[in-house]
């Protein structure tokens, strides 16, 4: 796990089905989604830098938090996204 992402270490379920795939996409902003925040009300899906920016507000009320964000690094390099910034 990276480690800009300690935010998720109590709350991560690595027992999740299902992976995440290119059609998931981040409620935010449509990028491809590498997180998945599990509610009561129901599941919301991040990218990588909007899991970031909003796991403050949803790490209280999450049940489970799935979290793929080294499959971004895999997939595109520890460089990925960096442009964006």
């Amino acid at each position: 796990m990276d480690a800009d992402l300690g935010w998720l270490t109590d709350i991560v379920n690595t027992t999740m089905s299902a992976p995440l795939t290119v059609a998931d996409r981040c409620d935010r902003c449509g990028a491809q989604a590498y997180v998945r925040v599990v509610l009561d009300a129901g599941d919301l899906l991040f990218c990588a830098h909007h899991a970031r920016e909003h796991a403050p507000k949803f790490a209280d009320v999450a049940t489970h938090v799935q979290d793929e964000t080294d499959r971004l690094h895999a997939e595109h390099g520890a460089g990925a996204g960096a442009a964006a910034r």
